[in-house]
């Protein structure tokens, strides 16, 4: 069975360290980007079943990147704030 996959777009390691690897022990399939730009790639090139979003990025706004998901996508998105 497919692991529920989880991404996970934080650019602060002390958060997203032990966050995906909580997910990982979890049976969760966590994958991490820091960026926005990044996120947005690794979301369009393999769309996750879950994004934990963190509203301040070194490159942009969360909730832009939110507003950039659904414009195709339904798919859940926790705000991290």
């Amino acid at each position: 069975m497919a692991r529920t996959r989880v991404l996970l777009i934080e650019d602060e390691e002390s958060i997203h360290e032990p966050l995906a690897a909580a997910l990982d022990r979890e049976g969760f399939a966590a994958e991490v980007a820091t960026t926005a730009a990044e996120g947005l790639e690794r979301f369009r090139s393999r769309p996750p079943d879950l994004v934990l979003l963190d509203v301040m990025l070194p490159d942009g706004d969360g909730r832009d990147v939110l507003r950039e998901i659904r414009r195709t996508s339904r798919t859940p998105v926790v705000m991290l704030t």
